[in-house]
């Protein structure tokens, strides 16, 4: 898929960007204020919208090109991407829960896993922290947070920039924007894209057709108004819309029909299901799929940001407002029955403010502020078990979320090459959940009624299987969490190229409900908050008069009740839920160097070690401490080289090439030996002519140019089979932009 400007996470160098003389150190706002990133004593990267472009980051799975310890996965491509962070990252697909990597649209946080789902455009720049976040960012950053800014009005002249392309699967894709100042204290930004692609990467046998083609449209309209240096007011309101189609996974089977073990990835065919079916074909993009998988999405976001300088600081209002739907069909059996699938739909309404006030009082440096946010979420998932249970199902829930929030930081210089940062931020969350699991029983001998208890087997008509509110005890309709998050941290700049730093942090995430199907009232209770606790050292320099800088860190998490995806002890089938594991551990190293030995040529590497341990746990059975933590590769690399020159007077020609490696990983806490990732190594690179003076370009692009194949995502479904999802295959295009001033 081609995507323009889409989002890009990543990291040219890790916050620095080269030039001509050498490298650049950048500006970030990490810590909510604008800062040279080596006086930020966090592991934080920036990406320009220019090294997204040249990298051709599309989407959140391209995240892994660009940054070490770094992995995502996708439930269901185009529906569900999971980003984890050294190792921390949400296990689990109900829109009803929020990721551990807290995710911010222009200081806006998004409330709902569900939309976190997305291709950005028109950026200006994009910051990633790892490491728990809970002082200044607030809501279930224990794995980091990702703050997406968008390219801002200006009021300096005229400017508009148009980029159009085309690849492989008929795919065009377009984008454009357009900046108009109004007089010397006002302007408005113009920017609009779109995706088309006319065929799919997956191709179902049964339907003769291909499955997964785009059709997104996006706009956004800013007005900036400025009438004084100290007064800004910026007026945010965007839209998406999406009539597309997800992706499907690839079909394996986990009964044996000769005593061989099963599944069976080499020779899958005496691996089946109940039905005695299996795929033995070994492409990943073609199967036995019986059903269309649409999928259509709708999305308004308005954000109002005020900035009015005072003699003593700078006050700051954030309002966001956000109302999404979406809606899409998975056929999770894979197969050509109807076992397993589910027409899911979700909506989000959500609505916060925050209040900071930052300023400078001696040799202090502080930060105070004031949050509040309302969410709901609502899901209704029609589910089709007719060949395998006999039966269909009614998923729902309507959960309503408050948090009330307040928070500092402070930064005390004890001298100008050292200085000591204290944060706090209490938070108060209350949570209301409705819903459970209706057995529609449409014939009277549902499976499901005959194997639950109390059921009336042979009458037709709904039954409740599970649900919230309901008179067990310990399964209430509501929790609340209080939590307090803190950071305390040591800064030494022995050079002005220099920063050593130390810190402690604590960030967590709250707790909530289960949204699945389940056949029992107690997979949905509530699981518990988790808690992290971060120790880490770090160093960035710039050396060799600016021609090479080094941001390393090492860190050692102590993890508390993190939430994982585990199974209850009762109930007849689908026994999955989301609880707690008492303990974790992770440590590690991330290591990013830029460097450029010579004008107009430059590299860019990124190291990531982590080792990660569970503490023992329980499904029913005890399982033993040692199990990884899933999604945690324990190595992770990329690098980037790229050369540019004068081709002749007027004319630049440049050539960037980049590889990606990861170890393998597990798919969940159980460490299953079938539901794993093979290690990989992935190849990008782009060939581009451009006009010297930036007005004009051209650029040829090749994305997994070797055509790797791994898998992403693996899941048992518990009744015979399972599936696999692997990353999109070998593509090229082409890319012409085109800018006026």
């Amino acid at each position: 898929m081609l995507k323009g400007l889409g989002l890009g996470l990543g990291l040219a160098l890790l916050a620095s960007q080269a030039c001509a003389e050498g490298i650049e150190t950048v500006t970030v706002t990490a810590e909510k204020t604008p800062e040279s990133v080596l006086n930020v004593g966090i592991n934080v990267t920036s990406l320009s919208a220019e090294d997204i472009k040249a990298s051709r980051i599309e989407d959140a799975t391209d995240l892994a090109t660009q940054i070490p310890n770094v992995n995502v996965k996708t439930n269901i491509p185009g529906a569900q991407q999971i980003i984890s962070i050294r190792g921390v990252g949400l296990d689990d697909f109900s829109s009803t829960n929020n990721s551990s990597v807290g995710v911010y649209v222009d200081d806006v946080f998004l409330a709902s896993f569900a939309e976190n789902d997305f291709d950005f455009f028109d950026v200006d720049r994009i910051e990633v922290l790892k490491g728990p976040q809970g002082t200044l960012y607030g809501r279930n950053s224990t794995a980091g947070a990702i703050n997406i800014l968008s390219a801002k009005p200006s009021l300096d002249g005229f400017a508009a920039d148009a980029d159009l392309g085309y690849g492989d699967y008929e795919a065009f894709d377009a984008q454009a924007w357009v900046n108009v100042p109004l007089g010397t204290d006002f302007a408005l930004r113009f920017s609009a894209s779109t995706e088309q692609q006319g065929e799919g990467y997956w191709f179902s046998r049964v339907l003769n057709r291909d499955l997964g083609r785009q059709d997104v449209f996006r706009g956004r309209g800013q007005a900036l108004w400025k009438p004084t240096e100290a007064l800004s007011v910026l007026l945010k309101v965007e839209g998406e819309h999406s009539d597309s189609e997800i992706a499907v996974g690839k079909f394996f089977g986990t009964i044996s029909t000769n005593g061989e073990p099963c599944p069976d990835f080499s020779d899958p065919s005496h691996c089946v299901n109940a039905h005695g079916y299996t795929d033995t074909t070994t492409d990943p993009f073609r199967g036995d799929w019986n059903h269309l998988t649409p999928y259509d999405a709708d999305k308004l976001n308005t954000t109002l940001r005020i900035d009015d300088e005072f003699g003593f600081g700078t006050l700051t209002s954030v309002t966001g407002y956000i109302d999404f739907k979406r809606g899409f069909y998975t056929d999770a059996d894979a197969g050509p029955t109807t076992d397993a699938e589910f027409d899911q739909n979700d909506k989000v309404h959500q609505f916060s403010q925050e209040f900071r006030l930052a300023g400078t009082s001696g040799g202090f440096d502080y930060l105070a502020g004031v949050y509040y946010s309302w969410d709901r979420v609502q899901t209704y998932t029609p589910g089709f078990l007719t060949d395998s249970f006999g039966t269909d199902v009614l998923i729902t829930a309507d959960q309503t979320t408050k948090s009330a929030a307040a928070f500092g930081q402070v930064k005390y210089h004890i001298n100008d090459k050292v200085n000591v940062t204290g944060g706090l931020r209490f938070t108060d969350e209350r949570r209301h959940y409705t819903g459970g699991t209706t057995d529609l029983n449409p014939t009277g001998f549902s499976v499901l009624c005959f194997i639950t208890p109390g059921c009336p087997f042979s009458t037709p008509g709904p039954y409740p299987l599970s649900s919230i509110p309901n008179n067990i005890p310990g399964i209430p309709d509501h929790i609340a969490d209080d939590n307090v998050s803190w950071r305390t941290a040591l800064n030494w700049n022995p050079t002005d190229d220099t920063l050593l730093y130390a810190s402690i942090s604590r960030g967590t995430k709250s707790g909530g409900y289960f949204n699945g199907i389940t056949t029992n009232s107690f997979a949905l209770a509530p699981y518990k908050p988790e808690r992290l606790t971060d120790f880490e050292v770090g160093v960035k320099s710039s050396l060799i008069d600016h021609r090479l800088f080094v941001d390393s860190s090492a860190f050692y998490y102590d993890y508390h009740d993190l939430q994982a995806q585990t199974f209850t002890s009762v109930g007849a089938v689908s026994l999955i839920k989301l609880g707690n594991i008492p303990t974790a551990s992770v440590y590690g190293l991330d290591l990013d160097a830029t460097w450029v030995p010579v004008d107009d040529f430059s590299l860019r590497a990124g190291l990531g070690l982590i080792h990660s341990r569970l503490g023992a746990f329980s499904v029913g059975v005890p399982v033993p401490a040692g199990n990884k933590l899933p999604d945690a590769p324990d190595v992770t690399f990329n690098a980037t080289a790229r050369y540019q020159h004068a081709l002749f007077d007027g004319y630049t020609g440049a050539i960037q090439f980049g590889a990606e490696y990861g170890s393998s990983v597990y798919m969940e806490a159980l460490n299953t030996p079938y539901l794993f990732g093979n290690a990989y190594w992935d190849f990008n690179g782009r060939v581009s002519v451009a006009a010297t003076e930036g007005k004009w370009e051209i650029a040829l692009w090749g994305k997994n140019i070797t055509n790797e194949r791994h898998v992403i995502q693996a899941t048992d479904d518990g009744i015979g089979m399972g599936y696999r999802i692997f990353n999109n295959p070998q593509t090229f295009g082409i890319e012409v932009s085109k800018r006026f001033e």
